[in-house]
């Protein structure tokens, strides 16, 4: 069997909709927004990556961003709501692992927006994007096992737990654990 991710999605960037959002690419007009997102101590505590210092840190974050979808190895979306034009988090695919045609996602909210079905709605989005489009065989998220909300919303949307690693990821000076999730396309179908 020959399962290939799908470069062309990387030809211009793939904006996303659904009925309350727009999902697009970042842009250095977005760093204050981000800040707001990447400095929150609520938003941050279970993120285990670490927390943005300055706005010239969230820059400097957009421009990897943008160097990685640039480099095919990575899509980030802003997560905007229509009614009012807010910025209200982020969703990506920030790795890719092409041997074995699967993506790993990652998403945030601003606190604002949390248990109003946002986030519920920008994943499905991606779920949609990452099988129909970027034709990958698997979605994998990695969460801290102290996440109840993100895990919830992980199997809300047919993700099943994989694994369950102890102490296997450094985060600030400390060994924290992790846990697994999947979904893979017959998932969705079965």
């Amino acid at each position: 069997m020959n399962i290939q991710i799908n470069d062309s999605v990387f030809d211009s960037f793939p904006a996303l909709e659904t009925d309350r959002l727009v999902l697009r690419n970042f842009t250095n007009e977005d760093a204050n927004d981000f800040f707001l997102v990447r400095s929150d101590q609520a938003v941050m505590k279970y993120l285990d990556i670490e927390v943005h210092k300055t706005v010239s840190d969230s820059l400097n974050m957009i421009e990897r961003i943008n160097a990685s979808f640039d480099d095919k190895t990575g899509l980030n979306w802003i997560i905007i709501e229509k009614s009012s034009g807010a910025f209200t988090g982020y969703c990506c695919f920030h790795r890719l692992m092409r041997e074995n045609a699967r993506a790993e996602i990652g998403y945030a909210l601003r606190p604002e927006y949390w248990g109003k079905g946002i986030a519920k709605e920008a994943i499905s989005a991606l779920i949609s994007f990452a099988f129909n489009k970027l034709s990958v065989h698997g979605i994998e998220a990695n969460v801290n096992p102290a996440n109840i909300s993100s895990k919830k919303l992980l199997e809300k949307l047919g993700f099943k737990k994989e694994a369950y690693f102890r102490e296997n990821h450094l985060s600030n000076g400390k060994f924290t654990d992790s846990e697994i999730y999947c979904l893979i396309e017959s998932d969705l179908n079965g």
